[in-house]
Parts: structure tokens; sequence; C-alpha cells
């Protein structure tokens, strides 16, 4: 099953799993929640929960920078925790109130070779433009499976945009996003995650993979750009 799923999709498998923008729904906000302290330093979040909700806070104590949307990238190796901390960011914001979208690189790369190629291009016309204009976007779903482009998914306009996947973070997004997060975990940890879900047979496509996104990551020195660093679970990294 090497190719059912992407290489940087670290969600629980699922055999007839149909990918698509999640939405965290808006939830009451509870007075006198925040981040931090007005005007002062942020304590050191303890634990990965604690860590969403100040990521979260801070994102959307922040301007909208791509039209009416506050754009949250989450970038790093695959198999690092991305896809958790990106889950998890959304709920916390959700629980402040806010309306929270998360959109995944992994339905959008063109096979195990589309970490460059049309991914940001398409990215751009099919969801960023759209929303920088205050519309909803729409994406071409790619099946992993199949190892086509399948059905259109909808994204709508939310306060928070949570984009997660390898190369989420790369230079073309400075100027629509609000927060930049790295997630990084040991490379041995990150490729047993990922034959543990996809199967041993994947073992040759992850490494390749795995070697494309080491040169990407140097080329745009994405974990130097980062604001912020968290380890494989979810934690910030002191």
């Amino acid at each position: 099953m090497g190719v059912l799923t992407s290489p940087t999709d670290d969600r629980d498998p699922a055999p007839d799993r149909v990918a698509a923008a999640s939405t965290a729904e808006a939830r009451p906000a509870v007075h006198g929640a925040s981040a931090g302290a007005a005007g002062g330093r942020r304590d050191a979040p303890r634990d990965a929960g604690e860590t969403a909700a100040a990521l979260a806070g801070r994102a959307l104590e922040a301007s909208p920078r791509l039209g009416p949307v506050r754009l949250v990238c989450v970038d790093g190796p695959a198999g690092s925790g991305k896809t958790t901390a990106a889950a998890a960011v959304a709920a916390a914001a959700a629980d402040l109130g806010a309306c929270a979208t998360v959109v995944h690189l992994d339905d959008l790369y063109e096979g195990w070779a589309g970490l460059e190629g049309s991914l940001w291009p398409r990215l751009s016309a099919q969801v960023l433009e759209p929303l920088r204009r205050g519309t909803p976007g729409r994406f071409q779903r790619y099946d992993w499976p199949t190892g086509r482009f399948a059905e259109w998914v909808d994204v709508p306009v939310p306060a928070l945009l949570v984009l997660e996947g390898c190369g989420s973070a790369r230079r073309a997004a400075d100027r629509d996003a609000v927060l930049r997060v790295w997630v990084e975990a040991p490379a041995d940890l990150r490729l047993r995650r990922g034959l543990d879900r996809d199967g041993e047979a994947a073992h040759d496509h992850w490494v390749a993979w795995m070697r494309d996104e080491a040169e990407h990551f140097a080329r745009e020195r994405t974990r130097e750009r980062a604001d912020v660093r968290l380890d494989a679970f979810g934690r910030a990294d002191a």
C-alpha cells in the first residue's frame, strides 16, 4: 500500500478516506481567554495542548494578511507530526470563537514528485487568490491510489486558514502568513512512522521524498525562517 497515502500525511490511515478541507466550527468564546497578557511576555507552554492554544491566540491577534483571512503555515519534514499540530491549532482557534479551516498539501501534491512543479501555482490560483478577494476557494484533490486528480474540494472564507504540509511555509507564503510553524522529528522516527503506515514497499518512495524535502528546506531556509518550532509531539521547542 506504498502509494495509498502521501508521505506528509500523518493522519491515521483510513481505507476509504475522502480528503477535504476540514473546518473547525466556531464555538462560543470563553471570556478572558488569552494566549498571554496584553503587552507582556507569553509564558512558555508546558504541553502540546497549551502550545496549540498559544499559537491559535497569537494568530488570531494578528491582522489578516490574506484578504480577511489569517494564514498559518505548518511546515516540516514528512512524518514529523504536522497534521496533528495543524488540527490542534484549528481546534484551539474554534475554542476561541473563530472559524478555522485546515488545507492539507498532501491533497494537492501531484504524487511522490509533487513537492515542486505545479503545486504552488495551483494552490495560489485555486485557494489563496480567491480568499484574498474574500471569496471561497476550490481545489482539485489528488487521489493517491489512482494517481490522478479527482473531485473538487470547497474552501470557505475562514478567520483562520491553517495550511499544512511540506513546502507550506516556503518564501512565497511570507507576504500572506501571520505565523510560520516548523515541526521536526528525528529522521529514523519519521521514516518508521511512514513505513508503519504505508508498508515496507513504500521504502524507496519515502527515501526519495526525504531527499527532495531536505533540498527544498535547505533552499528555502524554512526552519531558520520559522516563527515557532515544535517537536515531534507538538511541544514548543525551548
